[in-house]
């Protein structure tokens, strides 16, 4: 069987107009997951926000409890607590050095943690970091004094996450691979989490929308 026909009949399996228990929809997923590779098990939440408030915009992070099945490269921004962040398992540990390389274009890794001090010193490399979602953030605990608590947490599965242009959140939450009861645990997990951030002056409904997919299969509407 082609990639096409089972493209066609993963797409073909979905009704668009019905809705699914968090269950239903992880089996829905895993069954429906086609590509040749380990795929990733993505959210997406269409929040009913107005994107013109800035309270309004939502930011944070969440530890899953079965991580996200990937091996992330972690650096340490900082000049007070590069011994600390060695030992806690960070893959690259620098100050000034570290933005230098940022700046000659060398980003050889998927999270950037800060420690307070060094964030007037990023400044320069903003608009390098900012595009490619690495700018450390204290909304997503990324600029921190803890920093050994912050690495080891990335390693077991936080993930960051914020609303888009278009008020939608995405974030992976696993791989299909994984077992269904490890998926709706990461994804409850995950619900709850952005569920708790809605602010006081967003009228009506928070969470208009959940869909759930694999990178390449198609996506199932979530009954929250």
């Amino acid at each position: 069987m082609t990639r096409g026909k089972k493209y066609q009949k993963a797409f073909g399996n979905i009704d668009s107009s019905a809705t699914h228990s968090i269950a239903e929809a992880v089996a829905f997923v895993k069954e429906n997951a086609f590509a040749g590779f380990d795929e990733s098990f993505e959210a997406h939440i269409v929040l009913g926000i107005d994107r013109k408030k800035t309270d309004q915009h939502v930011r944070g992070a969440v530890v899953l409890p079965h991580g996200v099945g990937k091996a992330i490269r972690i650096a340490v921004l900082t000049s007070t607590k590069q011994g600390e962040a060695k030992e806690a398992g960070a893959n690259l540990v620098g100050a000034e050095d570290l933005i230098e390389s940022i700046t000659s274009g060398s980003i050889d890794f998927d999270v950037l943690v800060a420690t307070p001090e060094m964030m007037p010193k990023l400044a320069p490399v903003a608009k390098i970091l900012g595009p490619r979602g690495l700018m450390p953030s204290p909304k997503t605990g990324t600029v921190t004094p803890k920093v050994s608590e912050v690495v080891a947490e990335l390693k077991k599965g936080r993930v960051s996450f914020k609303n888009d242009n278009g008020g939608v959140v995405h974030a992976a939450l696993g791989r299909v691979s994984f077992s269904k009861e490890a998926l709706s645990e990461n994804l409850t997990v995950f619900l709850d989490t952005v569920r708790r951030m809605k602010s006081s002056s967003v009228k009506g409904s928070f969470i208009r929308q959940v869909s759930v997919c694999s990178t390449m299969g198609p996506s199932v509407i979530v009954n929250v």
